[in-house]
């Protein structure tokens, strides 16, 4: 399954009719409010006798406002009923909307059609929770971060999609009508692609809903927070959609002002910025081995700053005007394109990991519900990001690139917060680097590993880096065991710790320590965790397999668990072993080396033992040292 794509996904039943309703909503909501704003703007001229600038930013208050008023229903809905029947009733209530929408845009009542965004807007609402709430549901593990990438790639593709079609039927010579068509079968397209989801069944069919906007909201922070790392991961979404909002915002004015653009100008920044988010996406599961890694969100920040900061040096001193060819094939315009690009490539790269993550440890009884919340901190965040907006360019008066140059130093501050206060991503960042550019890593049959409950991991002891080429390759979180004077070092020391790194050392010389050390194996094993061992003791001094130690043997005594046997090949000769004299001793003679991991079949703990373990590993190892 590792090798196969995600697109896979786009061919089977329990993903396809899910994608194709979602990707058919995204399309309709932005058709429709674009289409709507272009309207009142050419057409109509105003609404309600306000100018049209009031009616835009009026319109875009009514379709962000469900999320903060119903959020925390749509979560305890999805939660509490089958979650495909609860996606055919949204879908049939948006079928209803654009019906009488249709009507509106025919016979031009932009009165009415206001009443109906909002209306839209209390759809999004509903659909948000359980749109990422099924996905666990539908897909392995494993394929988590696939089918989140293409959700993404979807809803942003969709967006880009809806608006660009928005003005294309704009120049229709009767549009309202031509627009009243597409809506109705969008929204009927949407229906007919809901009846083939299979069910999903209900997490918790015994919650009882409370229609209560503020009290319910309230409660659904509380439930959020429950979860110190999904609520920080919560934050960390919000604020990417608090840079998305900001960018996507300025577009128009950015290409006119500093680009001296015409309108083609706005259409290529948003379709590269929109490609960049899909692409980056879409990288996420072969840069991520097929699994929710972490370490891949600090790169996407990084990313988003870098290249923030780079738009801003490279914005043409002398603006000459331009039209969408000039952005891709002028050098003094193609920088600021490829800028867009990466930072929409890297958007996704943060973003993808994330919803995957939020989604898998969230409890599986009140999954909807937190999903529920994140849609709110989203919407506060875009409406805060509006009000930065109006602060940063109204009041003090920064010109678009300032204020992008302060937002990519704003995401360097938010992620060093959110890193300090979740190691795991920094942990996982370290561990993702080193095992994506010292070696490549081939592993094998680590499916055999436990999905969940304890289990003992025993492997072969070769260089200073056994420990993160494991913890890079198996997807749970790895408690390993070391020796204790790799502490002593201040960089490794705290890298380790971070890492929930268990120190042991010789009973003879440091009991407290020893006796410390399978006091701690015991707590994790007993938590569910997996602990690893390296029953050697130490590192191989000539690349053969050691004899183990019997504390294998004292660990299961005390909790007899299910126990991986692994092996490493490739890492003998390498610069963190001991081939030709001590690790470090010696310059390096090889980089983006190929070595393996390997599990062997669970052994029972009433058969599994020091010796027994040993030629297991033996065996697996073979004579690739």
């Amino acid at each position: 399954m590792e090798d196969q794509s995600q697109f896979r996904l786009l061919s089977e039943r329990r993903f396809l009719p899910f994608f194709v309703t979602q990707f058919a909503g995204a399309f309709n909501d932005n058709l429709f409010k674009n289409a709507l704003l272009l309207l009142v703007t050419y057409t109509a001229g105003g609404l309600f006798g306000l100018s049209a600038d009031v009616v835009v930013n009026l319109a875009a208050m009514l379709f962000i406002l469900p999320f903060f008023l119903f959020s925390a229903i749509a979560g305890q809905v999805a939660d509490r009923f089958e979650k495909s029947a609860v996606i055919r009733w949204i879908k049939f209530a948006e079928v209803v909307i654009m019906g009488v929408a249709a009507v509106g845009l025919w016979f031009g009542w932009y009165e009415m059609l206001f009443l109906l965004l909002f209306l839209t807007g209390v759809q999004s609402a509903f659909f948000g929770p359980v749109k990422y709430a099924i996905l666990p549901q539908a897909l392995k593990d494993s394929e988590l971060v696939g089918g989140n990438a293409l959700v993404e790639m979807g809803t942003f593709v969709a967006i880009l999609v809806g608006t660009l079609m928005a003005g294309v039927m704009m120049k229709a010579p009767v549009p309202g009508p031509v627009i009243a068509v597409a809506v109705a079968l969008l929204a009927i397209t949407g229906l007919i692609a809901a009846l083939r989801i299979p069910k999903a069944e209900a997490a918790a069919p015994n919650l009882k809903i409370r229609f209560r906007p503020l009290q319910e909201t309230w409660k659904l922070m509380a439930i959020a927070r429950d979860n110190h790392n999904v609520f920080l991961s919560i934050l960390a979404i919000s604020w990417f959609w608090f840079l998305g909002a900001a960018y996507l915002t300025q577009f128009p004015n950015f290409a006119k002002t500093h680009l001296l653009g015409d309108e083609t100008v706005v259409t290529i920044l948003l379709a590269i910025f929109t490609i960049g988010i899909a692409a980056g996406s879409i990288a996420c599961e072969r840069l991520s081995g097929h699994k929710i890694e972490l370490g891949i969100v600090p790169i996407g920040s990084l990313g988003l700053s870098f290249f923030g900061i780079d738009l801003y040096f490279n914005m043409p001193e002398q603006p000459i005007p331009s039209d969408w060819w000039m952005i891709i094939t002028d050098p003094h315009y193609r920088q600021v394109a490829i800028d867009l690009l990466a930072i929409g490539i890297f958007g996704g790269l943060f973003i993808v990991p994330l919803y995957a993550y939020v989604q898998r440890e969230a409890s599986p009884d009140t999954r909807a519900r937190v999903i529920a919340a994140l849609n709110i901190f989203n919407a506060l965040f875009m409406v805060i990001s509006a009000l930065l907006a109006m602060l940063m360019l109204g009041v003090i008066g920064l010109s678009i690139p300032e204020f992008f140059l302060v937002l990519s130093i704003m995401n360097l501050i938010v992620a060093g917060f959110v890193y300090q206060q979740v190691p795991d991503f920094a942990l996982r960042f370290v561990i993702w680097v080193l095992s994506h550019t010292v070696y490549r890593v081939s592993h094998h049959h680590l499916d055999r590993i436990p999905e969940e409950g304890p289990a003992l991991l025993v492997c072969n002891h070769v260089s200073y880096m056994d420990a993160l080429v494991i913890a890079g390759a198996v997807r749970r979180p790895v408690r390993f065991v070391m020796d204790h004077n790799i502490f002593a070092t201040p960089i490794m020391g705290s890298f380790f710790r971070l890492a929930k790194t268990i120190p042991i050392g010789p009973k003879s010389r440091v009991p407290e320590i020893y006796e410390a050390a399978f006091d701690r194996i015991d707590e994790e094993l007993a938590a569910g965790h997996l602990v690893c061992i390296f029953p050697e003791g130490k590192l191989t001094k000539d690349g053969e397999v050691d004899t183990f130690k019997p504390g294998v043997d004292m660990i299961l005594q005390r909790r007899p668990v299910t126990v991986v046997p692994m092996a490493l090949r490739g890492l003998w000769g390498s610069f963190f072993s001991h081939c030709g004299g001590p690790a470090f001793s010696h310059l390096p003679k090889r980089f983006w080396s190929r070595i393996h991991l390997l599990a062997d079949h669970p052994v029972g703990p009433e058969q599994a033992s020091a010796s027994f373990l040993e030629e297991k590993v033996k065996a697996l190892r073979g004579d690739h040292r």
